[in-house]
């Protein structure tokens, strides 16, 4: 999971990255608002922690912008503004969560978890998986959508499962070949490029309402029709 923390507290900040990284989570942390406003448009991230007393741009500013650029990454503000009226604030442009300050560190991970299992918004039935309009049947290896139906190969499953348990998140081009081929893999993100490419003319096929979109330099991101 790729995490953008967004806190001018340094100490704060650091303590907050060592606790992140403990849960095996890759964390970028900028101490500014003008810093995380660019770091939040221009890379991919699965969640965004967003102080609201920054310099330069405040919290409040930072996530207005986001989404006004259609940027649904899930969002948790912390601050020392506990008032209802401040909360309320956050909440209405767009924010997922809010923290006043002083927090437990348990509290807000468990915050981050939750968040987190909300994002993977796959639909399990059995041993199907369903996105948006496509069903994708694990037993028979196949997916299905407006009444047409096409068989998949053993790895193109492994990967369409991984982006399904995956709805909104970026997926990274080695975490998906650590899954599909194995730790020990010496397949390349080349291969996997061919592979994604065949998968996506099965989902057009079919007219599955969402596409895999290509996220540069990093992976994978299933993007639903109605989000774009």
């Amino acid at each position: 999971m790729r995490l953008l923390l967004v806190e001018d507290e340094r100490a704060l900040s650091q303590a907050l990255v060592n606790m992140f990284e403990k849960e095996k989570m890759e964390v970028t942390a900028v101490y500014d608002g003008d810093d995380g406003l660019e770091y939040a448009l221009t890379n991919a991230f699965d969640l965004i922690i967003l102080d609201v007393l920054m310099p330069k741009r405040n919290g409040f500013e930072v996530l207005k912008v986001i989404r006004e650029n259609k940027i649904t990454t899930p969002v948790i503000m912390l601050t020392a503004l506990s008032s209802e009226s401040d909360k309320v604030k956050g909440l209405d442009l767009g924010a997922d969560d809010y923290l006043a300050k002083p927090f437990s560190f348990k509290e807000l991970m468990a915050r981050v978890r939750a968040l987190l299992r909300r994002g993977q918004s796959t639909l399990a039935i059995g041993n199907r998986l369903t996105c948006g309009n496509v069903e994708l049947d694990i037993t028979n290896s196949a997916i299905r959508a407006n009444g047409k139906e096409v068989q998949l190969f053993v790895k193109e499953l492994g990967i369409l499962k991984f982006f399904f348990e995956r709805i909104g998140f970026v997926s990274g081009k080695e975490e998906i070949i650590n899954r599909v081929w194995g730790l020990d893999s010496d397949f390349t993100s080349n291969n996997l490029e061919v592979y994604v490419s065949f998968i996506r003319k099965k989902l057009n096929y079919v007219g599955a309402d969402f596409t895999i979109d290509s996220v540069r330099g990093i992976g994978y991101k299933i993007t639903l029709n109605n989000e774009r």
